[in-house]
Order: C-alpha cells, then sequence, then structure tokens
C-alpha cells in the first residue's frame, strides 16, 4: 500500500496561485495512476483532476481546464497540482489519491488511497 500527505494549501485572494504536492512513500509510486480530488464545506468530494501512471495523460474538471495543472515526479514519488487564477469557489479541502486502476483514472470510488487533505481558500 502507499501512504500519502499533502501540503502547500493556504490562504491566496482571488487570481492568485498555489502548488498542492502530495508525498507518497510505500509501495512503488509508479504503480499508482494518481488524482486530486476537492470537498467544499456542505458539499460532497469532486473531481479535480487526474493523471495515469506515467504522466503522460491526463483528465480535468472543466471548471479548471487551463487554470490547474496536474504533473507527477516519479522519482521524488511526488505529485503536484499547479492552481492559477484560483477563484474564490476554488476554496476547498484538497486530496491526493491513489488508485491501482489503469489509465486516467476520474470515479472517485476507484481510489484506494487518500491523504488527509489540505485547506485552499480563496479570498474574494
Amino acid at each position: 500500500q502507499v501512504q500519502l500527505a499533502e501540503s502547500g494549501g493556504g490562504l491566496v485572494q482571488a487570481g492568485g496561485s498555489l502548488r498542492l504536492s502530495c508525498a507518497a512513500s510505500g509501495r512503488a509510486f509508479r504503480t499508482y495512476a494518481m488524482g486530486w480530488f476537492r470537498q467544499a464545506p456542505g458539499k460532497e468530494r469532486e473531481f479535480v483532476a487526474a493523471i495515469n501512471w506515467s504522466g503522460g495523460s491526463t483528465y480535468y474538471l472543466d471548471s479548471v481546464k487551463g487554470r490547474f495543472t496536474i504533473s507527477r515526479d516519479n522519482a521524488k514519488n511526488t505529485l503536484y497540482l499547479q492552481m492559477n487564477n484560483l477563484k474564490p469557489e476554488d476554496t476547498a479541502v484538497y486530496y491526493c489519491a491513489a488508485t491501482t486502476s489503469y489509465g486516467v483514472v476520474v470515479i472517485i470510488n476507484e481510489y484506494d488511497y487518500w491523504g488527509q487533505g489540505t485547506q485552499v481558500t480563496v479570498s474574494s
């Protein structure tokens, strides 16, 4: 199994940027497809972005396309989410997750391992 730990959240003004990191330990990181999810107060956890094991394929929630970029460094066992032009509606706890499923995985129930989350707050 793999252990995941997010970092990089914080408070930022609308239009600003943050980069989230997810450090993985345990079983070989490169064997997992990875994803970022978020959960705002009173709402269900939703998919944000996903990436396959090699980093060659990605997929995004429509509302973050062109603003967010998911990437991974398998040599450093780390997943990233670069978030630009942040909006107040991006405010949420952001989670990284790992799955042994093949390809780019967007279904939340297919993810096996989760981090504890990091808070992102965007002020208007």
